[in-house]
């Protein structure tokens, strides 16, 4: 008998993925029978999760294995009283080598300078200023899960000098990673780019406030594609006005999309991004689906479940 799988994703999304995870659950060898539609679905052992699906309610669906995201970001479905199955979270390589490319272009970006250039094409000659090798710019990061380590890695490959933080200790890597209170203030004090790719937690909620900004260099930059509620909007701008930061480019708002009327849009030292950071992509996406499904039918420990008490 096929599985009953729902995709509960708005209709251009479902679309979108239908053929995909058609394909994927082929490759794994799983007799699926993809549904659509809720009231259609009572039967269905697993739900593909979209924050913006027509499913809001588990209680109707009395077989369910498991709720597999297509989002790396699952903080609107863990406040739902009625999702007590296991839920997992989308780590997919394209949504990672997305992550990778965005944070290195703003990171070259900043380090060598290209604003007063692409800014000031005004017949000024500006070569005063000449930026330092990878090698002797200081570059850290706040997150070093499935996405931070990897960004991490892949720019000290470019050679910058990586530091890396997480709220817990983390196992030795080619980056040098600290964790709790002393060790955040021991990365923001040598960081001259910063990157928040930590996940969106009651823990990490206004992390990058009026005090620990101060932490870092003067002229420093930031750089959000994480979560937004990681920064203090008003301390950021605070920052951005007295010198303290240079520049900030933000990825990820409290608001999506972010109010014409937000401060963020006007000010002259903030670059926004519509949250184009790091996609989903529905090929590869479809695979870790198919493979999670796999493996649990299998016995297997689901991939990538999250821990409610961690909120990620």
């Amino acid at each position: 008998m096929p599985i009953e799988v729902l995709i509960s994703a708005p209709e251009a999304v479902a679309a979108e993925y239908i053929p995909h995870l058609e394909r994927a659950f082929e490759t794994e060898e799983l007799e699926i029978a993809l549904i659509r539609d809720p009231e259609a679905a009572g039967g269905a052992e697993y739900v593909i999760w979209h924050p913006e699906g027509p499913v809001t309610d588990y209680a109707g669906f009395p077989k369910l294995r498991a709720v597999l995201s297509l989002w790396a970001g699952v903080e609107r479905a863990l406040g739902n009283p009625t999702l007590t199955a296991p839920l997992c979270r989308m780590v997919d390589p394209s949504l990672t080598q997305g992550m990778i490319e965005y944070v290195t272009g703003h990171v070259l970006r900043y380090h060598l300078g290209m604003d007063a250039h692409i800014l000031g094409q005004d017949g000024v000659w500006r070569n005063e200023v000449v930026p330092p090798l990878a090698r002797d710019r200081r570059v850290g990061i706040l997150g070093l899960g499935a996405l931070g380590g990897d960004v991490a890695l892949a720019l000290g490959d470019l050679g910058f000098q990586v530091e890396g933080w997480s709220r817990r200790p983390r196992e030795e890597s080619r980056i040098p990673a600290h964790s709790g209170e002393e060790g955040l203030e021991a990365l923001l004090a040598r960081t001259e780019i910063l990157i928040s790719l930590l996940p969106g937690t009651a823990a990490t909620e206004n992390l990058l406030n009026r005090r620990t900004l101060a932490m870092l260099p003067r002229g420093a930059f930031l750089i959000n594609p994480g979560r937004g509620g990681v920064v203090n909007d008003q301390a950021l701008i605070d920052a951005l006005d007295e010198g303290q930061l240079a520049h900030a480019t933000l990825d990820v708002f409290r608001v999506e999309p972010l109010p014409p009327e937000h401060p963020f849009w006007r000010h002259p030292r903030i670059t926004v991004t519509p949250h184009v950071g790091a996609e989903t992509r529905a090929d590869t996406a479809s695979e870790t689906i198919a493979l999670n499904i796999r493996r649990d039918q299998d016995g297997e420990a689901l991939l990538y479940r999250v821990d409610r008490a961690q909120g990620y």
